[in-house]
């Protein structure tokens, strides 16, 4: 007689320590880890490192990464829905319409998108890739144990998230300039309004329109402007931010090396 298959059980029972696939709905109080913990500090310098080894690999090498990373963000995403769905989690709260979940259309059409790879490459590397450093620096994944996958997943995301746009960069593949600017405003006007609309029919907070995550600048700007007052600042924000990648791309003229854009 065929066995059936079993389902691993990845809930966490009363009384039993929460285990690497907790989900944070099954967590005890007190996990997690706070913003500017050696924890946290440690898991961003391990994200910087492994960055920084990316772009010292060979060319050849390079270049299969930026072919490959945005399948990788796809089975990435798939792998967690199932994930989700296997511990009874999976719901509105979790689709792709996050800034950073957002990464994965964005990368695919930065590179097999055939007559917008120029826009989507911009959008890479002026919103996904602050957007990304900006959650490492303030996570909301940190009410996780650092050895939890939801917790080591987050972390590898945002970090891809980072090495996508420096790999375009650094082949020369894209040069972001000021005179672009309109990209990532079209981009935005496209996309934040029907989020919104989403957030308010299903109660969620994708963009983080109708609340501001705590332990952000955002907090700040809502205990001063309210809510949904903090929108004005959280859009200045956006506006200044988008400006001074701009203006770092510029001053340090970076779209890949001399070397690299002759050989392309």
């Amino acid at each position: 007689m065929q066995k059936s298959m079993q389902v691993p059980d990845f809930r966490t029972h009363r009384g039993q320590a929460p285990g690497f696939w907790t989900h944070q709905y099954d967590l005890p109080e007190g996990t997690g880890y706070l913003h500017g913990s050696p924890a946290h500090i440690l898991s961003a310098a391990a994200i910087a490192a492994g960055v920084a080894l990316c772009l010292l690999c060979p060319r050849r090498v390079r270049e299969r990464m930026i072919r490959t990373l945005p399948i990788l963000l796809l089975c990435m995403e798939i792998f967690k829905d199932l994930y989700l769905a296997l511990t009874g989690h999976f719901d509105v709260g979790f689709l792709p319409l996050h800034l950073c979940s957002m990464g994965i259309p964005v990368f695919l059409l930065s590179v097999y998108g055939s007559r917008v790879k120029s826009f989507f490459s911009e959008i890479a590397m002026v919103l996904i890739l602050p957007g990304a450093v900006a959650a490492m620096l303030f996570p909301d994944w940190n009410m996780y144990p650092v050895w939890n996958f939801m917790n080591l997943y987050s972390w590898v995301w945002h970090g891809i998230l980072v090495l996508f746009p420096l790999l375009l960069l650094r082949s020369g593949a894209a040069r972001p300039a000021l005179r672009g600017i309109w990209k990532p405003m079209v981009f935005l006007a496209a996309v934040v309004p029907p989020v919104y609309l989403f957030d308010r029919k299903f109660s969620c907070n994708y963009l983080f329109i109708l609340w501001p995550p705590e332990g952000t600048p955002l907090t700040w700007m809502a205990k001063y402007l309210g809510v949904p007052g903090y929108l004005a600042g959280y859009a200045v924000l956006v506006a200044i931010v988008i400006t001074a990648v701009y203006g770092i791309y510029g001053a340090f003229g970076v779209a890949g090396s001399p070397a690299e854009q002759g050989e392309r």
